[in-house]
């Protein structure tokens, strides 16, 4: 079974991203462009990967 291929995506040089964890009722991994509105994505800690995971 092979995958849906994803798209490129085009990112501005001057973004700044950051990654921060929300604690409480379900702790939530997030994701941000803080220099753009709405530029986030989230995901429950327990389903986000991590550091070793991704090498």
């Amino acid at each position: 079974m092979e995958s849906e291929p994803v798209a490129p995506v085009e990112m501005a040089a001057d973004g700044d991203i950051m990654a921060s964890v929300e604690e409480g009722q379900t702790d939530q991994f997030i994701v941000a462009d803080v220099t753009r509105d709405d530029a986030y994505l989230t995901t429950p800690l327990a389903d986000a990967a991590s550091l070793p995971a991704w090498r």
